[in-house]
């Protein structure tokens, strides 16, 4: 294999908002939308809705480190996320909900917890950075109509999307 081909997986919310974002980033290989960070194994997505599973919708992203690096996933990740909310995001609430970066290597989790130190220290938001940073874990692709729901439902996605008040906070916070 490859060894620029690396794998990151972040947790943001409602994941069909983060795919498309990710899925534009030159470098990006491939993402799939799931579930990880629970105990639960072969959650459902009424598993995981029920908040009963531990887990946390996420998205995996297979990526060529050559052309994107970590660091840039990482601020995309921050720029398409509340991180001071906790156990939510925006319009979704519940520990299904929560952020969270989940590592695969060692350069991966000094990568991340700099970022969120950086991004705390920042004085962007006036509450702390509570997104999570872990381990990475099993990740449960979703069930097939979650992935690329942004295409296969444009129009409910859309609604979904502009009514969550995501897109708000980034031009609040980011003025992206």
């Amino acid at each position: 294999m490859n060894a620029n081909i690396k794998k990151a997986t972040f947790a943001g919310g409602c994941f069909w908002c983060l795919q498309p974002i990710f899925d534009q980033t030159k470098g990006v290989l491939e993402t799939f939308v799931g579930y990880t960070g629970g105990h639960q194994e072969d959650p459902t997505y009424d598993d995981v809705c029920s908040g009963e599973s531990g887990h946390t919708e996420g998205i995996q992203i297979t990526f060529d480190s050559s052309v994107v690096s970590y660091e840039q996933l990482l601020e995309i990740f921050w720029y398409n996320i509340d991180p001071t909310a906790v156990n939510a995001q925006f319009v979704d609430h519940g520990t299904q909900y929560r952020s969270a970066i989940f590592y695969h290597d060692d350069e991966q989790r000094h990568l991340a917890e700099d970022s969120k130190e950086d991004l705390d220290e920042s004085g962007r938001f006036d509450e702390p950075v509570a997104t999570e940073i872990l381990p990475a874990v099993t990740f449960y692709p979703a069930e097939e109509y979650h992935q690329k729901y942004y295409q296969k439902r444009a129009l409910h996605y859309k609604m979904y999307h502009d009514n969550s008040g995501r897109e708000e906070f980034i031009q609040e916070h980011w003025n992206k």
